[in-house]
């Protein structure tokens, strides 16, 4: 029984390892964030929540953004008038969590009064590095 005992919680280290960063609810307000720090170009909390190999794949593969050119794109914002999510779900596989739902961003035309809407289907992979929860990739598509 020692040895069983012994065994076991040599393997504990192991098995926490491979549990998803965030519990679902957790994790989908942990993306609700990432949405407003886009929104509004907090690079500092991008920073800390991207993964050094983070990707980000636009519609139809038009445009990828390694974290470097993300977070330089965002030092200079636009501001957007609104971005939101809908129709979100998580599925987690050992220490790998997806996110995927329908993100609503509204941006301001240059008059300043008027607005255009745009929705994109998005999946967000995030995954737990040394305990914590990282972006690893992202990959939208606009959904006409």
């Amino acid at each position: 029984m020692k040895k069983l005992l012994l065994s076991l919680s040599g393997a504990l280290p192991v098995l926490a390892s491979a549990a998803p960063c965030l519990p679902a609810e957790a994790l989908v307000k942990l993306d609700s964030q990432y949405e407003e720090g886009l929104r509004v170009g907090d690079v500092p909390f991008l920073r800390s929540l991207l993964a050094d190999e983070y990707v980000w794949v636009h519609t139809l593969g038009t445009q990828v953004e390694t974290r470097d050119i993300l977070l330089a794109r965002l030092a200079k914002p636009v501001v957007y008038k609104a971005r939101s999510t809908s129709d979100v779900h998580v599925h987690h596989q050992g220490d790998t969590s997806v996110v995927r739902g329908v993100s609503t961003t509204e941006q301001w035309n240059p008059d300043g009064v008027t607005f255009r809407a745009n929705r994109y289907q998005f999946m967000r992979t995030y995954v737990n590095v040394a305990g914590q929860c990282k972006l690893l990739s992202v990959q939208t598509m606009n959904l006409k």
